[in-house]
């Protein structure tokens, strides 16, 4: 005879399975929303390093190499105003605008370029408008600036329409890029200094695509409280007090 208040365990195969399955899920996407909080820290921590760093050659540095990002740079070149970029879908105060990227071909580097963000101008949310004025400097300008990366776009819809010029792109693809202009593109971008002339509105910090590292913790501890709360769910639904 088994002790009066004992609990027994009844539940059926397939609720179990589908219990597990999502248990597995929302604790994956915790842990994932965790991770994602310690790149981006980590972005913000190389940030604030080379905040106050000695420029370097641009020619000198593995664009590509993640320890080498936000570092400060100067660049030779000239200025490819025929082929200019406008990334859209980029909010300041409130206001729907794009950053203008310019390409500068680099001088002594075999023909190849790098895109400069020259800041940001206020856009028509209206795609089929005239694209504004973007006055270029032309001849060999010697530029300063952060090497950098855009943020992730996430998920690509669609192929950019690289026929026209200024382009109106919503993400950088390097190689699509390279591919629609008559030189190749380094693997990065150069953010212009806030200082230098023919630019536009810089205050350039971290891009995290509007999702900073305390937005996935939040989001982390939501998928913990979902995991949570579901497997206290299946208990109640599975526990079943014993008669005497």
């Amino acid at each position: 005879m088994m002790p009066k208040g004992e609990f027994a365990f009844r539940s059926a195969l397939i609720p179990t399975v589908v219990t597990l399955a999502l248990l597995t899920l929302l604790v994956a996407l915790g842990f994932w929303q965790l991770d994602r909080a310690h790149q981006k820290e980590s972005i913000q921590i190389t940030f604030e390093r080379n905040l106050n760093g000695t420029p370097v050659d641009l020619r000198a540095l593995d664009v590509d190499a993640p320890g080498n990002r936000f570092r400060q740079v100067e660049i030779v070149g000239e200025y490819d105003d025929a082929h200019q970029i406008l990334l859209d879908n980029q909010m300041v105060d409130g206001r729907p605008g794009a950053h203008v990227y310019t390409p500068l071909k680099i001088t002594g580097l075999d023909g190849r370029a790098i895109l400069i963000n020259r800041g940001w101008i206020p856009l028509s949310p209206v795609r089929q408008a005239s694209p504004p004025a973007l006055p270029v400097p032309g001849g060999v300008q010697r530029l300063s600036g952060r090497l950098a990366q855009p943020a992730n776009p996430g998920l690509q819809l669609g192929e950019p329409d690289l026929d026209r010029w200024p382009a109106r792109i919503i993400y950088l693809d390097y190689q699509q890029l390279s591919r629609a202009l008559p030189y190749a593109l380094l693997p990065a971008v150069v953010l212009l200094d806030p200082a230098a002339e023919a630019g536009f509105r810089r205050q350039w910090q971290p891009n995290f695509g509007g999702i900073g590292p305390e937005r996935h913790r939040g989001y982390a501890v939501q998928w913990f409280a979902l995991a949570l709360t579901l497997l206290v769910l299946y208990l109640m639904t599975t526990l079943r007090r014993r008669r005497q």
